[in-house]
């Protein structure tokens, strides 16, 4: 049984997500659907690229990974198809797919053409475009299939952790949670590197000291911040039952520092 998800911002108020699972399923009535999440912000596509970069972890190979964030949906924008990490993505080339290709890698990428006989809706590309493209990538497994080969993908400008000449490491959060955990930028190698350079590593967040690395969220009192590995595999700020976004006043694009002391 093939899988195919659904990653999209349109919530579950309409009849949006219906409609495309009514076509994924006339398409290909064999494949299992799994919801991922339709609350991302509305046009999110940094929410989305990370949400998407996630997905590969747990899913087999072969699983297709359908993803309609579309604030240009009826532009010129491509819509296309990758194959990463062993699977599949398709979605509009507007950022969406830029973690994907960067921590997975690019193993094919196509581009799945827009008819132009008015064939589809304009507004509606997530449901007459990239779904059938989905579904034709769920029973067959061929990418090159759906559309010519390309080297052109529109990827989202996102600032790497830097060291600095003080010998600060300074980075930012890049995705907030439900829960208010605040997501960076800085991985697992990064964070050694710091914390063999600064055995007295004390680590802030926009302008709030969170003390020294932790393992767990019960290491601190509750209502206490820390700063932990999460399981994203990149640094989290975090608050013991309660959120780091609203105590601290964090956001996407908040600084993090780490600084020996």
């Amino acid at each position: 049984m093939s899988i195919i998800t659904l990653t999209t911002d349109f919530g579950t108020a309409d009849h949006y997500v219906a409609a495309m699972k009514g076509v994924l399923l006339s398409g290909a009535p064999k494949s299992a659907l799994v919801d991922v999440t339709h609350e991302v912000a509305r046009g999110g596509i940094m929410q989305g690229a990370f949400i998407l970069a996630q997905l590969p972890r747990t899913f087999p190979p072969g699983t297709v990974h359908l993803a309609v964030i579309d604030p240009t949906v009826g532009s010129p924008r491509a819509i296309l198809a990758v194959q990463a990490g062993g699977q599949f993505f398709v979605a509009p080339d507007n950022g969406l797919l830029t973690l994907v290709v960067q921590h997975w890698g690019c193993e094919a990428l196509h581009v799945v053409p827009v008819p132009a006989d008015g064939a589809a809706s304009s507004t509606f590309h997530g449901r007459d475009i990239m779904a059938p493209a989905a579904a034709a990538l769920s029973r067959r497994g061929q990418i090159a299939e759906l559309g010519p080969a390309t080297d052109r993908m529109q990827q989202l400008d996102l600032p790497a952790a830097a060291d600095q000449p003080d010998g600060t490491l300074r980075g930012q959060v890049i995705y907030v949670d439900r829960f208010g955990n605040c997501v960076t930028n800085i991985g697992p190698d990064r964070l050694r590197d710091a914390i063999v350079r600064a055995p007295g590593l004390t680590i802030y967040a926009g302008g709030h000291c969170v003390g020294a690395l932790k393992k767990t969220y019960a290491d601190v009192e509750p209502n206490q911040p820390l700063a932990l590995l999460g399981s994203c595999e990149r640094l989290e700020i975090a608050v013991n039952l309660g959120s780091a976004a609203e105590r601290l006043g964090l956001s996407p694009g908040s600084e993090i520092i780490l600084r020996n002391e």
